[in-house]
């Protein structure tokens, strides 16, 4: 008989000295969506590192990018604490960066005219034919 155990259907049941298992075993974790057939974990902070820093160069989409190919860094924080803060900080960049443009577009697709006046014919660009004389092809 194991310790910890009693004897008979009485007693209360004590578990200590019993080591309870999973039944499910663990996966090791990735820092790419590749799993084991993606970068090792020095590849992987050398592109997350270039993907944050090239994002900065009005290539915000690279930020998404690092997001999707290291979500599993963004799940499992711990697990990659150097390349954690790159994703977590492109995340951070992309959210801004969605958040301008999409209020920037808004601005002009809304407010149009009403809200720019007459500088509204020179800040679109459907109308740019028209100022070089270039609609008259016949």
């Amino acid at each position: 008989m194991e310790s910890g155990q009693s004897i008979g259907g009485g007693g209360a049941e004590s578990t200590t000295g019993i080591v309870h298992r999973s039944s499910v075993p663990r996966r090791p974790i990735w820092p790419t969506i590749d799993g084991p057939i993606g970068l090792s974990d020095e590849e992987s902070l050398s592109y997350a590192r270039r993907f944050f820093k090239f994002g900065f160069l009005l290539l915000p989409w690279l930020w998404a990018v690092n997001c999707f190919y290291f979500w599993p860094v963004l799940r499992h924080s711990p697990a990659f604490p150097r390349i954690h803060h790159y994703v977590v900080r492109s995340a951070i960049g992309f959210a801004v960066f969605t958040v301008l443009l999409g209020s920037w577009a808004l601005t002009f697709a809304i407010g149009g005219e009403r809200l720019f006046g007459p500088v509204w014919k020179q800040l679109v660009m459907y109308n740019v034919a028209e100022k070089f004389g270039l609609t008259g092809w016949y």
